[in-house]
C-alpha cells in the first residue's frame, strides 16, 4: 500500500485528499496539520458587520478525515529529509512513498512598526479583531492597503483587501457613521488591482471615488506607527491600519533543501512537482509556479494546482511521466457587503461585470456550496 503524507488543511490540502481518495480507494494517506479544522478565509470579510461569526467559518474536519480514511497527525512540520520520503514534525517523523506540501505561506512582516497593523488574512481571529477595533471607534482614519513581494511577483493577496475597503465603507454607512470617518486606500503600486486586469483596476478605482475613498498610491513603504502610515510620499495619520503585505515560504523550508525561487518559496514546475524530486509536489501558496505574473494567489488556483499534484503522484507511483498541469484561471467577485464585482481572467480573455446585488448573493451561496462537502 503506498503511503501519502499531505501537509497542511486548507483549500489546496483538503482538494488533494479528495482526488487521491477518489482515484485510489486503498491509499494510505495522513495529512499533518495543528488542528481538524478548515478555516474558509473568503468569508472572513463578513466578520466585521456581523454577517458572518467564527464558527460559520470554522469547519471541524473529524468527520470528513474519516469519509476520506485520512489519519491526522496533529502536529507542525519542521523539516525533511531522504529527498522527501521522510517529514520531521513536532509530534515525531512521518515516513511517506509520496508528499504534497499545501501548508500555505507567511506574510513578510518585516517593515518597522508593523505590529501595529492588522493583517486579515492572518486568520479569523485577526478579523475579530477588526470588528472589536472598529466598534469602538467613534470616528478618524482607516487605512487599508497592501504589498507584494519584489522577488515574487505572484506572492500577493491584494483582492481581499479591497472587500474589506468596500465593506468597512458600507458598513459604516449602514450604521450611520460614515460621516466620522475618512477611509485612505494605500498600495506601492500606482495601479492597484492590475492583477485583476486593467477593466478591474479602472473600476476599482472609480469604486473609490464614487464612495469617497481617498487614496495614497505608487510610494514604497517605510513602515507603521500606532497611529500613521509611512511611505516615502509622506506620512498620514490612521486610528486603525489593515495591511496585507507579500508572502514567502513558510519556516521550516529553511530547515530542509528543498529549491526556492528568489522570493523564498518552493521552486515548482507546470506538472507541481518541486523541481529536481521524485514524488514530492507543491500546491497553493507555499509553490512557485509558472505561468503568467498575474497568476493569482487564490483558492480557486490553489484547488486547480492540488488536483494536478494528486493526479501526477499516482501516476508516478505507476512508474510513468505526470502530465497533468493547471489551468491559469483568476475568478473572483470583489465584495461590497451587498453587492459585488465579478472579475475573470484568463490567458485569453479578461471579463469585469459591474457591482450588483446577485453577485454578492452568489458569492453567499457559492460559501454554502463549497463548505458542504466538509461539514
Amino acid at each position: 500500500m503506498q503511503r501519502v503524507t499531505i501537509v497542511g488543511c486548507g483549500f489546496a490540502a483538503l482538494t488533494a485528499v479528495k482526488t487521491l481518495r477518489s482515484q485510489s480507494p486503498d491509499l494510505e494517506i495522513t495529512l499533518v496539520s495543528p488542528r481538524a479544522e478548515f478555516h474558509y478565509y473568503p468569508g472572513s470579510i463578513w466578520i466585521p458587520s456581523g454577517i458572518r461569526e467564527p464558527e460559520d467559518l470554522i469547519i471541524p474536519l473529524e468527520n470528513f478525515f474519516r469519509r476520506m480514511r485520512v489519519i491526522h497527525r496533529t502536529a507542525e512540520a519542521t523539516g525533511l529529509s531522504d529527498d522527501g520520503r521522510t517529514l520531521f514534525t513536532s509530534d515525531g517523523e512521518i515516513e511517506n512513498d509520496g508528499l504534497i506540501i499545501c501548508s500555505g505561506g507567511r506574510f513578510i512582516k518585516k517593515l518597522p512598526g508593523i505590529e501595529h497593523a492588522i493583517t486579515p488574512c492572518e486568520g479569523i481571529d485577526a478579523t475579530v479583531r477588526i470588528r472589536e477595533r472598529l466598534r469602538a471607534l467613534q470616528g478618524g482614519t482607516i487605512a487599508i492597503g497592501f504589498a507584494g513581494n519584489p522577488k515574487e511577483p505572484s506572492a500577493m493577496r491584494g483582492g481581499p483587501m479591497f472587500e474589506f475597503l468596500f465593506g468597512i465603507d458600507q458598513q459604516l454607512r449602514q450604521e450611520g457613521r460614515r460621516d466620522k470617518f475618512k477611509l485612505v486606500f494605500f498600495t506601492p503600486a500606482q495601479s492597484p488591482g492590475q492583477r485583476l486586469g486593467p477593466k478591474a483596476v479602472q473600476g476599482l478605482i472609480q469604486e473609490m471615488e464614487k464612495r469617497g475613498i481617498e487614496t495614497h498610491l505608487g510610494h514604497k513603504m517605510k513602515g507603521f506607527s500606532a497611529n500613521s502610515v509611512t511611505t516615502e510620499g509622506g506620512s498620514f495619520d490612521a486610528d486603525l491600519i489593515l495591511f496585507m503585505p507579500g508572502m514567502t515560504g513558510n519556516q521550516w523550508f529553511d530547515n530542509t533543501e528543498l529549491p526556492r525561487s528568489e522570493g523564498g518559496l518552493l521552486q515548482a514546475d507546470a506538472q507541481c512537482r518541486v523541481t529536481g524530486l521524485e514524488q514530492v509536489y507543491v500546491a497553493g501558496d507555499s509553490g512557485s509556479f509558472p505561468g503568467p505574473e498575474w497568476m493569482p494567489k487564490q483558492a480557486h488556483m490553489a484547488d486547480l494546482q492540488a488536483v494536478a499534484a494528486a493526479k501526477n503522484l499516482l501516476t508516478e507511483f505507476t512508474g510513468k511521466q505526470p502530465t497533468e498541469t493547471y489551468k491559469v484561471e483568476l475568478v473572483c467577485i470583489v465584495d461590497s457587503h451587498n453587492t459585488g464585482m465579478l472579475v475573470a481572467r484568463t490567458q485569453n480573455r479578461n471579463i469585469v461585470m459591474p457591482s450588483m446585488r446577485i453577485f454578492h448573493w452568489l458569492k453567499r451561496f457559492f460559501e454554502w456550496w463549497y463548505l458542504r462537502q466538509y461539514r
